[in-house]
């Protein structure tokens, strides 16, 4: 549990944060930063490039201006190079695809207070709905944070003398395709919804890896899993279904690895007593609202299910992530 010493300055900040990202999300929406890329332009040429109302534009610049993503010359504005780089389509780093998704939750989490009582979830899943750019920044957004992590956990992991993985629930392939480029005698196979093949393969194209990276389409709860895998790989899938859908998941991919393979599995993962860490705290609260049973778990409940599942010499990896993050490892005899 983290002690935080409040202050009426603090809570009403907190309150109010919600403005500065809402900023941050027309920005992005309105694809601002690569309309200026290095140029400086004034509010009346880039509301002409976008359509909008040089009125609104001037605002919604200068407060991009006063928390620092862009810089104010005269009348005129230019992106600050951080901007440029994490927020302009045409960089490498783009990031706007997360910052999309996380609008698109913004209206399911102002009703939480509905889910609370219902204990059900607001709004449709936006993993796999039927809104195509909403799908879009869901799973590139998802490329976009594990982008930000994948080489730090591949080292880390260390898949030396390993030669098939699956990647259950892979979503565009990011943990298969930097598994890969670590570990040269490599091959996957991603196994997700046929809606994200599109996705997925366009990926693994990018990086050069067809040869060795597929794709293969269904439900992993209702199909047949591909098997005589060495190791299989879940990244941030359980935390959509309940124990009893998370347990029978587990046994499948269990079932899909060869005799003395490992399954790892990675999740936003919570303190034993479940008060902390606080970003898995808060999204267990997303899973609430978009799913009937999701949640965040702990460190033992995801050990005992494992376990259950028929692994042994199940831990967790001592790797430094983010928001809770960790990797769970298991063997099976």
């Amino acid at each position: 549990m983290t002690t935080t010493q409040w202050t009426i300055p603090d809570l009403l900040q907190l309150s109010g944060g919600y403005w500065n990202a809402c900023v941050l999300h027309a920005g992005v929406k309105l694809d601002i930063f690569s309309a200026l890329n290095g140029a400086t332009l004034a509010a009346e040429e880039v509301a002409q490039l976008r359509g909008a109302d040089p009125r609104g534009t001037a605002m919604l610049l200068d407060a991009l201006a006063a928390i620092g993503l862009l810089e104010k010359h005269d009348t005129a504005y230019t992106d600050t190079p951080f901007a440029a780089a994490a927020l302009a389509k045409s960089s490498p780093g783009y990031l706007g695809h997360i910052i999309m998704h996380h609008h698109h939750l913004m209206s399911g989490w102002a009703r939480l207070d509905e889910a609370v009582v219902t204990g059900g979830p607001v709004r449709e899943p936006v993993s796999h709905g039927n809104d195509e750019t909403v799908r879009e920044s869901f799973l590139m957004g998802m490329f976009n944070l594990a982008s930000q992590l994948a080489s730090r956990v591949t080292q880390s992991v260390g898949l030396a003398g390993r030669r098939r993985l699956l990647d259950l629930g892979g979503g565009p392939g990011t943990y298969a395709i930097h598994f890969c480029l670590a570990n040269p005698e490599l091959t996957a196979v991603v196994y997700d919804l046929p809606t994200t093949r599109t996705f997925a393969e366009g990926t693994i194209a990018r990086f050069g890896l067809s040869g060795r990276i597929t794709f293969a389409s269904g439900d992993f709860h209702a199909d047949p899993l591909p098997t005589e895998f060495d190791t299989a790989w879940l990244s941030h899938v359980l935390h959509s279904d309940g124990p009893e859908a998370c347990s029978t998941l587990l046994k499948k991919a269990v079932a899909a690895l060869s005799p003395g393979g490992e399954l790892m599995v990675q999740e936003f993962i919570l303190d034993d007593t479940k008060d902390g860490p606080p970003f898995p705290a808060l999204f267990s609260l997303n899973m609430l609202l978009g799913t009937s049973t999701g949640q965040s778990y702990s460190g033992k409940e995801l050990a005992d299910m494992m376990t259950a599942a028929g692994l042994s010499e199940v831990q967790r990896l001592a790797i430094d992530l983010p928001n809770g993050a960790g990797v769970m490892r298991g063997s099976k005899a």
